[in-house]
């Protein structure tokens, strides 16, 4: 079920739809808005209180809260005891699994890490995909409507700490960790989880659970299939793959996501943006985001929530990248934008479902995916591309510069008309995410000039890549470091084939290790993000505060382990 929305856009006036709420959650929102006031803002996890599972039904719970004092007269003793008596304990309707494929010391794990302590901490790593890993309880399947987690037919890995469900662009790395550990049969199992959303719903979406229905994350399934056979050869894993990623494919490219540039020569090109079927808060985030909005009018808080369901769409929430005021939220723009990182990956998987339809000898297929893929790559060449910078640049759309264009009785065309001004000309690390694709690499001597402008770009800090220059408190900003950007990078640059990108690439991957390993030495834990200005320090800003566990940095050290080796001699200490 849809709701049409009117666009206020002078050049996106179509109506978009909206997926509804539930009643679930609508109830779930009062009980977090109660608890921030009951309980004050100070530690309030908004998110907390949206993953509470039910032990009654939704009605016997609504009557209860309804018969509950106003907060005014309400103790936190009191609503203390309506919690527990009414509501299970977040995270219990996960349950512990225990991978059968796990092994503490896998065959042929990591060859090239004979260092003792080295190999010591990565094997400490792998057997936290023990600690994370889960099972959706029955339960969940059976009385849906009492919990906002969905149900998944296989195990799973979960980031950690608040993040007790799936993500979809974590997983690509937990895999890539998975890969490494010889765990073959679970990162199967994760894509079998994630192919069971599209079936359900058309798309992957951002993570499991209800209050995620109206937008996806970075597309990166095919990625995860392709390292998988690439892996283990499942044949049968292509064929049950590959009709979702046909599907997930027309949703990144078709409707909303949709967006077509015409270039300074009036060739056509089709790109693709991020955009939440969504206009209020996130349940998940609600208070907060209703904090944001406060003093916009309605229509203007409308818009505002969609730019930030939007933003949590392409994983990077928040980031000065889609803010017009880098110190001000309420300026994010994020549909407005054509990012650089988004095509790379719609370009890759591209080019992994022709390789797809070859190895599973869908011609007809292949044949319409080369055609896709080289349309891609030229539209990313000529609309983000800037050959002076040494860069490829988000674009910035702008509603007065474009034309309606009368395809036929029953539908119009909007066409943007590039503008090289409308390039976002500030340094973010995904400036530099298409090197990870091959077919960037073709012009050796323009690989090289990219690599050069990287170096001097400011990116690269004593602890690894910063995600961006510009200090804003945001997370997805200067000077936190995330792991997908750096092994992103640091594999794109050793496709290189020189001395020189091979050398980089494994200097970035040593910084993020080091950096990695001295925060685990002194804190027993895998973290979200770090701090890259110095080794040993973990990453902050943002919405709620810093996580461990986790996911993808485990992932992440697994594969750069894997990848690059690490010296025998060498310390991994920061000194």
């Amino acid at each position: 079920m849809w709701v049409a929305m009117a666009e206020s856009s002078e050049c996106n006036n179509e109506s978009v739809l909206v997926v509804p709420s539930s009643t679930l959650l609508s109830f779930l929102e009062q009980v977090q808005q109660f608890a921030l006031t009951a309980f004050g803002p100070s530690q309030f996890d908004p998110k907390h209180y949206v993953d509470l599972p039910l032990r009654f039904n939704l009605s016997v719970t609504l009557r209860a809260f309804q018969a509950l004092p106003n907060t005014n007269t309400l103790s936190r003793d009191d609503f203390n005891i309506f919690l527990k008596e009414y509501f299970g304990e977040v995270g219990s309707d996960l349950v512990n699994y225990d991978p059968p494929d796990f092994s503490a010391e896998p065959e042929g794990f990591l060859p090239g890490v004979v260092n003792q302590e080295v190999r010591k901490w990565a094997l400490e790593v792998h057997s936290l995909c023990r600690v994370l890993s889960r099972k959706v309880a029955k339960s969940v399947a059976e009385r849906p409507e009492e919990h906002t987690l969905l149900p998944l037919p296989g195990g799973v890995i979960i980031p950690g700490s608040r993040f007790r469900e799936v993500y979809y662009w974590d997983s690509y790395w937990i895999i890539r960790g998975l890969l490494a550990s010889k765990m073959y049969e679970t990162a199967k199992g994760i894509v079998n989880n994630l192919v069971s959303l599209i079936h359900k719903y058309g798309f992957v979406l951002n993570g499991a659970r209800t209050y995620y229905t109206n937008r996806s994350q970075p597309p990166l399934l095919s990625a995860m299939v392709r390292a998988i056979y690439m892996k283990t050869g499942d044949i049968d894993l292509l064929k049950m793959a590959f009709p979702t990623l046909l599907q997930e494919h027309r949703f990144w490219t078709a409707g909303i996501h949709k967006v077509i540039v015409r270039d300074a020569h009036g060739a056509k090109h089709s790109l693709s943006r991020y955009y939440a079927r969504w206009d209020a808060p996130r349940p998940e985030s609600a208070t907060t985001d209703m904090e944001t909005a406060a003093g916009l009018t309605e229509s203007e808080k409308k818009l505002l929530y969609r730019e930030i369901a939007t933003t949590a769409e392409s994983g990077w929430d928040f980031s000065s990248r889609w803010m017009r005021d880098r110190k001000n939220l309420t300026t994010l723009h994020t549909t407005s934008i054509i990012p650089v990182d988004l095509n790379v990956f719609l370009l890759q998987m591209e080019l992994n479902i022709e390789f797809f339809a070859k190895t599973l000898g869908e011609s007809s297929i292949a044949k319409t995916f080369i055609q896709a893929s080289n349309a891609r790559h030229i539209a990313i060449e000529t609309i983000l591309w800037n050959d002076e910078m040494g860069q490829w640049l988000d674009y910035w759309l702008d509603p007065l510069k474009c034309e309606h264009i009368q395809v036929n009785d029953q539908h119009e065309e909007e066409i943007y008309l590039w503008d090289a001004s409308n390039q976002n000309k500030n340094i973010f690390s995904s400036n530099f995410f298409p090197l990870w694709v091959e077919a960037f690499h073709s012009d050796a001597t323009r690989v090289e000039k990219v690599i050069h402008k990287f170096r001097s770009s400011g990116l690269l800090q004593p602890a690894g890549i910063s995600t961006s220059l510009l200090n804003t408190g945001q997370q997805w900003d200067f000077p936190n470091g995330w792991a997908p950007s750096q092994h992103i990078i640091s594999e794109g640059i050793a496709k290189h084939e020189s001395s020189e990108g091979k050398l980089l690439a494994e200097d970035i991957a040593r910084r993020w290790l080091r950096t990695n390993y001295a925060t685990f030495k002194i804190t027993g834990q895998m973290h979200e993000k770090y701090n890259v200005e110095a080794c040993g320090k973990i990453g902050g800003g943002g919405e709620y505060t810093p996580q461990t566990g986790f996911g993808w940095s485990n992932g992440v050290v697994l594969a750069l382990l894997e990848e690059f080796g690490w010296p025998t001699n060498m310390p991994i200490d920061c000194k």
